[in-house]
């Protein structure tokens, strides 16, 4: 079978993109975008990034969740628990009451479609929105508070709290159940965790 010509013309998917891991937000960076949805009154996006953050899944198990994921009733739970679509393990999170907030403002206008997911969309092909239009929400949200949209993806809302649950705690395994990990050492390698760190650790230590 001959062999197949290389074309030397054809363009690197990653060419002119930062690829590896993306940055989590700061504290300051999540306050602005929640401001600018609430101004503009994007009830849909604000209960998909207060749930982003505090859910701290995985974009392909945010877009999937459903009404009875987190409702009961008309009440919207305090903690949810979702089965993993990656590891097929369950992880819980809890639902702050910004998030609760968010949902319930929601709400009415997605009981107005008759959907059973929390996020439909209007393409008929799909009940809810795609991995990719969750990512372009994402681009959109950072470029408006004036933050490089290459240095942030979906994995920047999962990464959000977690890591600022480290720096505040320094508890890798409180922060591997609430990722749904099975290895510490993948949460520590998600979070970039270095050398550096634990030695500013062990120099607020003293004995």
């Amino acid at each position: 079978m001959p062999a197949r010509p290389v074309d030397r013309c054809q363009r690197p998917w990653n060419k002119g993109l930062l690829v590896g891991q993306k940055k989590p937000l700061e504290p300051k960076h999540v306050w602005s975008i929640r401001v600018r949805l609430e101004i503009a009154r994007s009830m849909r996006d604000l209960a998909i990034f207060n749930l982003a953050i505090d859910s701290k899944l995985r974009a392909c198990d945010l877009v999937k969740l459903r009404l009875d994921d987190i409702c009961s009733g008309t009440n919207v739970r305090r903690r949810a628990t979702i089965v993993q679509k990656k590891t097929g393990r369950p992880v819980q999170f809890e639902i702050s009451e910004q998030s609760r907030n968010s949902v319930e403002a929601w709400l009415p206008t997605l009981r107005a479609t008759g959907s059973r997911y929390l996020f439909p969309t209007r393409i008929h092909a799909s009940p809810h929105i795609s991995i990719r239009q969750y990512a372009r929400l994402v681009h959109c949200w950072v470029k408006s508070i004036g933050l490089e949209s290459a240095s942030y993806g979906t994995h920047s809302m999962r990464r959000t709290k977690a890591a600022q649950i480290y720096r505040k705690t320094g508890n890798l395994r409180a922060v591997q159940l609430l990722l749904g990990h099975t290895k510490l050492e993948s949460t520590v390698r998600y979070l970039g965790i270095e050398v550096d760190d634990a030695l500013n650790m062990a120099e607020q230590i003293e004995l």
